[in-house]
C-alpha cells in the first residue's frame, strides 16, 4: 500500500515527536531525582543541632545552616519550577502527538 508525501510527512513528524517526549521523559526523570534528594538534604539540614558541612569540589567545608537552608529552599522551588514546565511540555507534545497519530490512521484506514 502507498502512502501519500503528506502522510509520510505526518509519519515522521510523529516519529520525531515519541523520540522527544522520551527525552522529557527522562529529564523529568532525573528531576523529580534531584528533587527528591534536594528534599530530604533540606530534612536532614532542618533537623541537625550539629555544624552542617557541604562538599565544594573534593572538600568539606563547614557551613551556616541558615543560609544552607535558604539555598536548599530555592533549589527546590527552581527543581519543582522546572518540572511543572516539562510537564506542560509533555502534555502539549502528547496531546498533538494524539492528533497527529489520529489524523495519520484516518488517512492510512480510508
Amino acid at each position: 500500500m502507498e502512502m501519500d508525501q503528506d502522510t509520510q510527512a505526518k509519519i515522521q513528524e510523529l516519529q520525531g515527536m515519541e523520540q522527544n517526549l522520551q527525552h522529557l521523559v527522562m529529564q523529568k526523570q532525573a528531576f523529580q531525582m534531584e528533587l527528591t534528594e534536594t528534599e530530604n538534604a533540606f530534612k536532614e539540614v532542618s533537623s541537625s543541632t550539629n555544624d552542617i558541612f557541604k562538599l565544594v569540589g573534593n572538600i568539606m567545608i563547614k557551613a551556616d545552616k541558615a543560609a544552607t537552608e535558604e539555598d536548599l529552599t530555592k533549589k527546590k522551588e527552581l527543581l519543582a519550577l522546572r518540572l511543572k514546565s516539562i510537564e506542560g511540555e509533555e502534555k502539549d507534545l502528547t496531546d498533538k502527538a494524539e492528533t497527529l497519530k489520529a489524523d495519520v490512521m484516518a488517512k492510512i484506514q480510508g
